[in-house]
């Protein structure tokens, strides 16, 4: 991050100089239209009882999938980028790291409630008491992917987004705080 000259890390934060929190207003947006996609597509085809055949989604509504996931991914990575920002704070997950987890299969499993934990260790502190409550977050993330690859891609999506409106929410609180003294490692979370 490059400071213009004569400002300090603590001016920059106060000016609202930190990279911005992901629009999950798109997710919630590409999550509806997951939903609404689902539910023209049976309309498309005439049901076929005799085959046994898995039934393959259209491209649109693959490709809505596809991109709800992605856009999630980049709010991980977004999440990330502006907690490596924050003046006095040394974040232990790189944005790049953040995302590559969730590709491990088992371990992302784990990795759903880590990610949310080191963020809420932020928050926590910044706050100087446990607000932020990681476990919601994994929670509502596993049933999100839960949802989304067993029973209805569209509602997991947007549960998904909910899970980010309250990271998000918990950060934007945490960064309205006045800065805190500089740390050379993150408290524990109590």
């Amino acid at each position: 991050m490059d400071f213009s000259p004569g400002e300090s890390p603590t001016q920059q934060i106060q000016q609202g100089k930190l990279p911005p929190l992901p629009h999950l207003w798109a997710g919630y947006l590409l999550g509806f239209a997951t939903v609404v996609a689902e539910l023209i597509d049976p309309s498309l085809h005439s049901p076929n009882i005799a085959t046994t055949e898995i039934p393959i989604p259209n491209l649109y509504l693959f490709l809505l999938m596809f991109v709800g996931g992605v856009y999630w991914l980049v709010c991980v990575y977004r999440y990330h980028v502006v907690m490596r920002h924050v003046p006095g704070w040394k974040h232990p997950i790189s944005p790049a790291r953040a995302v590559g987890f969730h590709f491990i299969p088992i371990y992302n499993l784990y990795w759903v409630f880590k990610w949310p934990q080191e963020i809420a260790r932020f928050v926590n502190w910044r706050f100087g008491q446990p607000v932020m409550k990681p476990q919601m977050v994994g929670l509502t993330v596993f049933a999100a992917f839960v949802m989304r690859f067993l029973f209805d891609p569209g509602l997991g999506l947007i549960l998904l987004f909910l899970a980010g409106s309250y990271v998000s929410g918990c950060l934007r609180r945490a960064l309205a705080l006045p800065p805190m003294p500089t740390v050379s490692s993150p408290p524990a979370i109590e």
